[in-house]
């Protein structure tokens, strides 16, 4: 994986996980998510954030 892939997906989780704090609740997480573009899919493995456009698998969210 590239430097520069791992950074993105940092900053990509960073953002996830501020607007969670600033959500009052999991529907508005997913409602402040859409408007960047993500969405959170729930996987046995746990929780993963998504790419609207793609449906592409971008990085794991902590448990």
């Amino acid at each position: 994986m590239e430097p520069n892939t791992q950074q993105a997906r940092r900053e990509i989780r960073d953002l996830v996980m501020r607007e969670r704090r600033m959500a009052v609740s999991e529907r508005e997480w997913m409602h402040r998510l859409r408007g960047h573009g993500f969405a959170i899919r729930d996987t046995e493995e746990g929780r993963v954030v998504t790419s609207l456009l793609r449906g592409a698998a971008i990085c794991d969210l902590p448990a």
